[in-house]
């Protein structure tokens, strides 16, 4: 019955069909070997950034610009929050049901969408907040928060990095009790923060 069907076609019709079908085959193989022979690493999930994990770097950026001392993930009235400032009695959190047990136990809590840009936690925050620089915020997400994570402005110069670079270094070192991470990207900051400076 193919025969028959294939004889009835015009032969550009089947000289087409057959030469896409080899082409299609030829693709595929190229992809397999492809895989075999650069095979693709395997993704982390913790390296992965999604909109939560997005809000809560920008919020821990927002923080540290600020000079508010937090903890992340931690308990308050039994929930668990993303971050909580001690020294003021403040929750933060994306979870709704938690807010509102944390408000009925007497804490302030502050519920933050995950659309919410970071710096917009300040209008929420029941106190006053330093006002930021302003051009930090005309500049690239990494390159903000190179200069945030120091404790500068944009306006800041090469010797102002340095200085901030050296005073926080003494803590976040491995050898002085800091992480590896911690100290990672605090030189990963003073590289960036130092490329754009003034």
């Amino acid at each position: 019955m193919l025969p028959e069907l294939l004889a009835e076609l015009p032969a550009w019709l089947v000289a087409g069909l057959g030469m896409g079908a080899v082409a299609s085959c030829v693709v595929a193989l190229v992809f397999v070997v492809g895989g075999r022979l650069f095979p693709t690493a395997p993704v982390d999930p913790a390296q992965r950034i999604d909109g939560t994990a997005r809000r809560r770097a920008e919020i821990r950026s927002y923080l540290r610009a600020i000079g508010e001392p937090f903890a992340e993930d931690h308990p308050v009235h039994g929930r668990t929050v993303a971050f909580y400032l001690p020294g003021r009695d403040v929750a933060i959190t994306f979870d709704a049901q938690a807010y509102f047990h944390i408000e009925r136990e007497g804490s302030y809590a502050v519920l933050c969408e995950h659309e919410m840009p970071g710096a917009a936690l300040g209008r929420r925050l029941p106190f006053e907040v330093p006002e930021l620089d302003p051009r930090l915020d005309e500049m690239d997400d990494p390159i903000r928060e190179a200069f945030e994570l120091l404790g500068l402005g944009a306006t800041a110069s090469p010797d102002d990095i340095k200085r901030a670079y050296r005073n926080q270094v003494k803590e976040a070192h491995p050898d002085h009790g800091g992480s590896r991470e911690e100290f990672q990207r605090l030189r990963e900051a003073y590289t960036t923060a130092k490329s754009h400076a003034d």
